[in-house]
Formats: C-alpha cells, sequence, structure tokens
C-alpha cells in the first residue's frame, strides 16, 4: 500500500512542479537590498510559479505558495558559487539548501518573528539544518489533494483539516509544516488557537494558546500571523522620496 502511495505521490509531484517558462531578468539590487535585509530565522514568502503554487495561491487567496527559512552563512556553497543561505523543503527532492538567487526573479515577502531573541532565532534555525535531506511526505499528496481539490460537499475550513491525516512519518516534510515546527521548536507562536478564560478578576479575561498542528500550516499563515511582521527591504536599505528620479523632472529639466 506504501509502496503505491509513493508511485502515486512522485507521478502527481512531477506534473504539479512543471514551472511555465520565464523569462524576468533578476534585479541584482533588489536582491542586494533583499540580502541585506534578511536576518536569520526571517521566513521567506515566494510567489511560485509552478502547477501546484497556482491551486495553493487560488485556494488560500493568498499571494504566496512557498515558504523558506533563511538560515544565514552555512559555509556551502552552489555549483555556481554562491553561498547557500535559504533552507527550504521542495516536492521532488526533500529539505534541501538553496541560495537566495533562486527567487530574483520571483516576487517574494520577508516576514520576521517579532522579539524572537538569537538564541530563539538559532533553535529555528539549527532544527530545519538538522533535518537537511529530509524527504517530502509524498503520502500527504493524497492528503493535500483532499484539501486542494474542491468538494461541493466538504467547506474549505474541513478539507485544511483532513491534512492531518498524512502519513505522520517524521522523517519527512512539507514546506510550511518544516518550517511552522521549527519555531514550535523555539516555543514561538505562528497562528496559534486562542482559548479565552476568566482573570483572576472577573472583569478580565486572560489568553490561553494551543499550538496548532504542524501540518495545518499554509506559506500565508506566516503573512497574516500577528506575530511576524513584514520586513521591505526598500525601506530597511534607507529609503529617501526625495532622492527619487521621476521621468517627469528629467523631461523639464531637457526643456
Amino acid at each position: 500500500m506504501n509502496r503505491g502511495l509513493e508511485f502515486i505521490g512522485r507521478s502527481v509531484v512531477r506534473f504539479i512542479t512543471r514551472s511555465k517558462p520565464q523569462s524576468d531578468q533578476i534585479d541584482r539590487k533588489a536582491m542586494a537590498r533583499l540580502q541585506s535585509a534578511l536576518r536569520p530565522g526571517d521566513v521567506l514568502l515566494v510567489e511560485g510559479r509552478m502547477k501546484v503554487s497556482a491551486a495553493i495561491k487560488y485556494l488560500t487567496q493568498s499571494t504566496w505558495s512557498h515558504a523558506a527559512l533563511y538560515v544565514g552563512d552555512t559555509g556551502k556553497l552552489s555549483p555556481e558559487g554562491e553561498p547557500l543561505v535559504l533552507a527550504e523543503v521542495e516536492m521532488d527532492v526533500g529539505c534541501v539548501l538553496s541560495p537566495l538567487s533562486k527567487y530574483g526573479a520571483f516576487g517574494t515577502r520577508i516576514c520576521r518573528p517579532q522579539a524572537l531573541d538569537r538564541e530563539g532565532r538559532q533553535t529555528a534555525v539549527d532544527y530545519v539544518l538538522e533535518r537537511l535531506g529530509t524527504q517530502y511526505d509524498l503520502k500527504n499528496i493524497i492528503d493535500l489533494a483532499r484539501w486542494l481539490i474542491p468538494i461541493p460537499w466538504a467547506p474549505s475550513g474541513f478539507r485544511r483539516r483532513m491534512i492531518a491525516l498524512g502519513s505522520g512519518d517524521p522523517t519527512r516534510a512539507i514546506c510550511s509544516t518544516l518550517i511552522a515546527q521549527a519555531f514550535e521548536a523555539a516555543r514561538y507562536p505562528v497562528l496559534p488557537t486562542v482559548e479565552y478564560a476568566s482573570a483572576m478578576d472577573e472583569q478580565d479575561f486572560e489568553e490561553i494558546l494551543h499550538i496548532r498542528h504542524h501540518s495545518l500550516y499554509m506559506p500565508r499563515d506566516f503573512d497574516i500571523s500577528p506575530y511576524f511582521s513584514v520586513v521591505k527591504p526598500t525601506l530597511e536599505a534607507g529609503f529617501d522620496y526625495k532622492a527619487l528620479n521621476w521621468a517627469q523632472e528629467r523631461l523639464l529639466a531637457a526643456e
């Protein structure tokens, strides 16, 4: 049975990970700003262009279909000599290190865990690095399909919970799942379930957080989380609107 699910999973992965041909050029200045703004422990959301990316973006009503964790300098280089600074899970190869330029022509967003100290960031980074080589949970593809494929009688919230019916194999993971587990290891919240209980003062209530199962997380959850801030590289680099070079002003100066 397991071998059958593996075969089906690999066949599905080969189809849904096909990318549309793109001719976009990498903006080197934008890449430099992105590199400068990132800190270890930041989550980089990516607007993917694979077949599965379109489905995830549509059904989650989000721009983001993939997530990677910025781990900083690992001392390892790509075949082209670029530093491998992102840890991510790819469907076809598993948990790997990648260069930042891999997503240079893609839409990206930095989500930063606010107030997470250096020790907490390192805990999250170490968690992911220790799982390099982890395979993608191909049996989970079947469960993802149950949620991704619109079922008239099943509301989207119910389909989302069905993802938790995967293999549960700790040696496998999907992109958002692994990152959610990394922050769980650091005891940092992403989108916990909140319970309100009466406090000592009956006029007030206190929040009690419950950790959601890591298999329920999608890339957009880091974007909408109240505990992660959006970091904009252009502003981080020191934005000065007075220094902008407007085309209209150049035309007026030429007259």
